[in-house]
């Protein structure tokens, strides 16, 4: 098994910045498998579906949402089994909680973002 524990949620105005992170551990061969494929943050605000934010693979060739391109990176630390997100520029619509996920198979249990006008 594999868990997934996100952090680095707040309340920031409109314009701030912040930088989640995503802590995987556990099962030795999981987390092997989890650095040679693909991560993502995604986020669900109210009343709307998930989406996904961002991706990472494991050469580092990313893919952001259109919403978010310019705002936000994305990046790994493969030996400390760790997401990031920084993002910037934030808007009130970024408002929602955020995931990251491993292998479409695991997902952190979400780390709030509100960002006030």
């Amino acid at each position: 098994q594999v868990q997934l524990v996100e952090s680095g949620g707040g309340l920031v105005q409109a314009g701030g910045s912040l930088r989640l992170s995503c802590q995987a551990s556990g099962s030795i061969l999981l987390l092997h498998a989890i650095r040679r494929n693909v991560m993502g943050w995604h986020r669900q605000a109210p009343g709307k579906q998930r989406e996904l934010v961002a991706s990472i693979a494991s050469d580092g060739s990313t893919n952001y949402a259109d919403s978010v391109k310019d705002r936000f990176i994305i990046s790994r630390d493969k030996d400390k089994n760790t997401l990031y997100l920084e993002m910037s520029s934030l808007k009130p619509e970024d408002t929602a909680v955020y995931y990251c996920d491993a292998l479409r198979i695991y997902w952190g249990q979400g780390t709030q973002v509100t960002v006030s006008p």
